[in-house]
């Protein structure tokens, strides 16, 4: 391998470090966030009405990421949006009712919506082409690594020192991720284009990629399911008697990390399909095993099998989408894709909170399955009829 086809610039590795404390700082809350909504009188519905306001600020900002960085930088505009997590996050200390626990969720959402987004962009704007699947799969080890650490610190640092000690302690992560993407060096203005009107530059507006729809559909799909076993499953945990609900967010983070060390590799020599169908059965089994967890060994095995699946669709999922389409179109591409998956996880906790409500988790879990058999209908049709199209095409030009 040449010097010149390798990823590991200083600043793909400040990106995924500093990225990575983002979402260890989010991941913090999500087995701990529940029990605090539970402790301000929440119901299950709340609890993910609390989740859904956090994904709904996040794709209400996204689409302006393509506007913001021509306005300013893609670095600055980075940098604010880890600054609004941090402040936020020190903010749900003074959460001392539902409504204003809602506020600071919803300003933390608009945040977490640049930030999560520039980070992507940036890291993919430093990969080359044929190596995005593998380049994009490393950077989200560092996520994985976040998510294993995040809810064991969380429950820790509640235990230890109650909720005050958990936002403290989120708020300090994120400062460190704010030094990090500080440490970013700022890449070299693009020369002056078409887009270049009497010295002024247009700033485009785009508030959906259409190019990326089924890339996003399918992230829609995913997180509702996402959303509702990870908002849930430390309650559901509680309901079956298990003692720590930590070690299902560990062991699922474990698997994601080992399972992106070659899914991404996969993904760049065979093609999204060879990843996306057997993750995505997988992933129906993993959900199946969770309902159906008698013992804290088959919980910990469902883990193992939905960190394996998600793991390895997420990357993939997203990859795709960034291939699809021009360097400049990045940000809007990005945006779309995640504003889909997290108006899955959004939707999706609000949703199927209200289906553990009206019956119970291991109902709910299960009707979850449904929706990742829609996910893989919907894709196996698309390899069927674009599989059709191009022998018709090759037809017509022989």
């Amino acid at each position: 391998m040449s010097v010149k086809e390798s990823f590991w610039s200083r600043n793909f590795i400040f990106l995924m470090i500093s990225n990575a404390l983002l979402f260890m700082a989010f991941e913090m809350l999500m087995p701990t966030l529940p029990l605090f909504v539970e402790s301000l009188g929440g119901s299950p519905s709340q609890i993910g009405l609390v989740t859904g306001v956090f994904m709904c600020s996040a794709i209400l900002i996204r689409p302006f990421s393509g506007t913001l960085i021509q306005l300013l930088d893609k670095k600055y505009v980075l940098i604010i949006g880890v600054v609004i997590c941090m402040l936020a996050t020190g903010s749900y200390m003074l959460s001392s009712s539902l409504v204003l626990l809602l506020v600071f969720r919803l300003v933390h959402g608009f945040g977490f919506g640049i930030a999560s987004t520039l980070y992507a962009t940036s890291a993919s704007d430093d990969l080359p082409p044929h190596r995005m699947g593998e380049g994009m799969g490393y950077f989200g080890v560092g996520e994985t690594v976040a998510i294993s650490v995040g809810p064991l610190i969380g429950i820790w640092m509640l235990h230890a020192s109650g909720f005050n000690g958990l936002f403290s302690t989120g708020a300090i992560i994120l400062l460190l991720s704010l030094v990090m993407s500080v440490l970013v060096r700022r890449r070299a203005p693009k020369p002056m284009s078409a887009d270049t009107v009497q010295g002024k530059k247009k700033v485009p507006f785009k508030l959906f990629e259409k190019r990326v729809l089924l890339q996003s559909c399918l992230a829609l799909l995913v997180g509702v399911v996402a959303g509702g076993v990870m908002s849930f499953v430390a309650l559901f945990a509680k309901e079956q008697g298990f003692t720590n609900a930590a070690w299902f967010f560990f062991t699922v983070a474990m698997a994601s990390f080992l399972v992106r060390l070659v899914s991404g590799r996969i993904f760049d020599t065979k093609g999204p399909a060879y990843i996306l169908i057997p993750a995505g059965i997988v992933l129906i089994a993993a959900i199946v095993m969770v309902a159906s967890s008698r013992t804290e060994l088959q919980f910990l095995v469902a883990a193992v099998m939905y960190g394996l699946s998600f793991g390895a669709i997420f990357p993939a999922l997203q990859a795709w989408a960034i291939s699809v389409v021009g360097e400049d179109e990045r940000e809007d591409a990005v945006g779309s894709f995640y504003n889909f998956f997290d108006l899955g996880i959004g939707g999706g906790s609000l949703v199927l909170g209200m289906v553990a409500g009206l019956t119970s988790y291991k109902t709910m879990y299960l009707f979850s399955t449904l929706l990742i058999a829609a996910y893989l209908i919907i894709f196996v049709t698309y390899i069927v009829l674009d599989k059709k199209k191009k022998k018709s095409h090759n037809t017509l030009n022989v």
